[in-house]
């Protein structure tokens, strides 16, 4: 798969133990983390849409449409060199949500899962 930009991957590989430690937490509860905005400010690669973005990763990939965040990308990109974080996503879905305010959200959402109905003959 091919990506235009790699401005935030440094970025996020920086803040990558910390985003594991968060991702491993929300096990139990989600999680949340105050990044700082100077350093996404100081990239200088300012997105349409601010900075803020979500996130649903599973399976080693976007199960929403990022396209349109290079931040996001990026953060999905050096999750996927990771061992721990790839191994993570092979057992749920994590949302990943960076706010306005640079707080990163980070919430292991519970999966559905649905039972084939049984079926029961009809009995007349």
């Amino acid at each position: 798969m091919y990506y235009e930009s790699n401005h935030y991957a440094s970025l996020w590989s920086k803040y990558r133990p910390v985003i594991l430690h968060l991702m491993i937490a929300a096990n139990v509860d989600p999680q949340q983390y105050k990044l700082s905005a100077h350093e996404f400010k100081a990239i200088g690669q300012r997105e349409k849409t601010g900075f803020s973005f979500l996130l649903e990763a599973s399976g080693g990939r976007a199960l929403n449409n990022i396209k349109g965040s290079n931040v996001a990308r990026d953060l999905l990109r050096v999750l996927q060199q990771s061992q721990k974080a790839s191994q993570l996503m092979s057992e749920g879905v994590y949302e990943l949500k960076m706010d306005k305010q640079f707080v990163l959200h980070v919430t292991r959402k519970e999966e559905v899962v649905v039972e084939p109905e049984e079926v029961v003959p009809a009995t007349e």
